[in-house]
């Protein structure tokens, strides 16, 4: 486990660069709880409206019920009112001969139902059923009890009601809307002997209107104790069954609310029962509150991903300013283990921990440069003082008229190498020499080493061979002394002893890029990688060494000089003096 954890997480994200690293703590600290409270904003908020739904649902039912109770309980006032009416009572059974008498039944039972018409003009008709075969009827007001009547519900339910009131319902037809019937058995008290039957009508969207102003969004119906609409919206509905519609029976609890599917959508339903067994139903879309808790949580998403745009520039702004100054910290760093201890002159970076760490390493750079500078100074100043002691112990004229003589020794005993040796040995000492100047033309620092090369042609006659390829406009510019010859010398020591077959040397100058390039190109066995490295090591004993030149051109003229070596081994060896195109002062 511990070793999965290093692999394929702690590595991973330790690789990634600063940026990364930024972005990804942003995304885990900031996104993803963003995200998740997003989620819980929503089902919060869908909970809580659904909560609150179900609560203005079941004020909004109850108040409908209480509504619809209210308008009912007038109702039965009014029939009340006629139940109770002797006169009306006495009219209705009183027998009836041939007399005109019965005009004065039709005048008071008009005048008492226009009477009620008027303050209730709710009611679409009333009217009154007698069964008095003597009292003439006008079918208007008073209407027989005929054959047709008595198998009607109306009849067989106004028969057990013992006087109380019944409400019933007939669906919308072509000869009219749907119709509610509030009905009472008239009859006398002392002998519940039925003397008639008072019915109004009510149009069915009189009493839908009692429930349209709650409405808000949620179909309601009115249904009876058997679960038949009769009162909807949609007309087309009454007079069918709203658990069949629903899928579901309602409880036996006077009021109550469940889960159901309508019109195939997920809805919640609320119901209340009226004292006649009647229930008012309200249905809300469950839609409509995700619809809402949708848009609210669409508000706090489009809130948070302005705060996450505008967070997610800052963080880039941030990481990228990090960033940036971290990579000049590591090119600085770079730099300085390439050997480059010249000040950056970047700007300077802040007060805050990476700019203080930068002005620290500024200085710590020019620090570096003034140590190295130094000791490079004092180690020239060793070999230039070695150098200077040597050229004491030499007295250049003794120097020169000995070999004068040896010189003239060899022409008097014929022996013309001897001579050339001398002359070129002679030659040598003379710009090596130099009066102790350390800064020579390239022109003589080729003429010295061509002495040089002189001899050792001489002493290796038919195993060396040189050529020379100089652009003569590089002749006039400087160079640190003895810069070529050792080069030299060192192809002849380690490649010449080393093969069988004559070596090539090639020596050459160009200007290149702004820049003098003197190469040694030799086609000896070349050196491998350990024998490079220790040829820019200083050694005691090795005089002017490789590095030495290395250091002394930098010092001279500037870290971007210097020499390089490329060999490989059986390929041969090339080494590249770089110098700048100046003149000596």
């Amino acid at each position: 486990m511990r070793q999965f954890y290093r692999k394929y997480i702690y590595m991973p994200f330790v690789n990634l660069s600063f940026r990364s690293k930024l972005f990804m703590v942003f995304v885990l600290v900031t996104i993803i709880p963003m995200m998740l409270l997003v989620y819980f904003s929503y089902e919060l908020t869908k909970t809580k409206l659904t909560e609150q739904i179900y609560i203005n649902m079941t004020n909004s039912t109850a108040q409908i019920t209480k509504n619809l109770e209210n308008k009912l309980d007038s109702y039965e006032h009014i029939s009340a009112s006629i139940y109770l009416d002797n006169r009306l009572a006495n009219y209705l059974t009183n027998e009836y001969q041939d007399d005109p008498s019965y005009l004065d039944v039709y005048n008071y039972i008009g005048n008492r139902i226009d009477t009620v018409m008027a303050a209730y003009p709710d009611f679409d008709s009333a009217f009154i059923y007698s069964d008095n075969p003597s009292l003439p009827k006008d079918n208007y007001y008073i209407r027989p009890i005929t054959p047709e009547v008595q198998n009607t519900e109306l009849f067989h339910k106004l028969q057990q009601s013992y006087g109380n009131i019944i409400h019933l319902s007939s669906p919308q037809t072509e000869n009219g809307p749907a119709m509610f019937t509030l009905a009472r058995l008239l009859n006398n008290n002392s002998n519940q002997y039925p003397y008639g039957m008072l019915v109004f009508q009510i149009s069915e969207s009189v009493i839908y209107s009692l429930m349209e102003k709650e409405a808000g969004g949620k179909d309601i119906f009115i249904i009876n104790d058997n679960g038949i609409i009769l009162s909807s919206a949609d007309k087309q509905l009454i007079n069918t069954s709203l658990p069949k519609l629903l899928h579901q029976n309602f409880d036996e609890t006077p009021s109550g609310r469940f889960d159901t599917t309508y019109q195939g959508v997920k809805a919640l339903a609320v119901y209340n029962t009226l004292k006649n067994g009647w229930k008012t139903v309200s249905i809300f879309p469950y839609d409509s509150i995700i619809k809402d808790a949708k848009s609210l949580s669409q508000l706090i998403i489009k809130i948070s991903l302005g705060f996450i745009g505008v967070a997610l520039l800052l963080i880039y702004i941030t990481a990228s300013l990090f960033s940036k100054r971290i990579r000049t910290l590591i090119r600085m760093i770079r730099r300085i283990e390439r050997g480059d201890f010249n000040p950056t002159h970047e700007e300077q970076m802040g007060n805050d921990e990476i700019g203080q760490l930068h002005f620290a390493f500024e200085q710590m750079t020019t620090r570096l440069k003034s140590l190295v500078t130094e000791v490079y100074q004092k180690e020239l100043q060793s070999k230039e003082a070695e150098l200077d002691l040597l050229q004491a112990q030499i007295n250049p004229h003794f120097l020169y008229n000995t070999l004068g003589s040896i010189s003239s020794l060899a022409v008097k005993h014929q022996d013309p190498q001897i001579q050339d040796m001398v002359l070129h040995l002679a030659k040598f000492y003379r710009i090596s020499l130099n009066k102790g100047k350390s800064i020579l033309t390239i022109n003589e620092e080729l003429k010295l080493t061509q002495s040089y090369n002189a001899i050792q042609l001489i002493r290796f006659k038919g195993k060396l061979n040189i050529i020379y390829t100089i652009d003569q406009s590089i002749l006039p510019y400087s160079t640190v002394k003895l810069a070529l010859q050792p080069f030299v010398e060192n192809a002849v020591i380690h490649a010449l002893w080393n093969q069988d077959r004559p070596l090539n040397i090639h020596i050459k100058g160009v200007i290149e890029n702004n820049s003098i390039i003197l190469s040694v190109i030799d086609d000896g066995m070349g050196m491998r990688r350990e024998t490079l490295q220790s040829l820019f090591e200083e050694k005691e004993g090795r005089g002017y060494g490789i590095s030495n030149v290395d250091r002394r051109i930098k010092l001279k003229f500037g870290e971007y000089y210097g020499v390089k070596v490329y060999s490989k081994l059986g390929m041969g060896t090339t080494v590249q003096i770089r110098l700048p195109q100046k003149e000596i002062q």
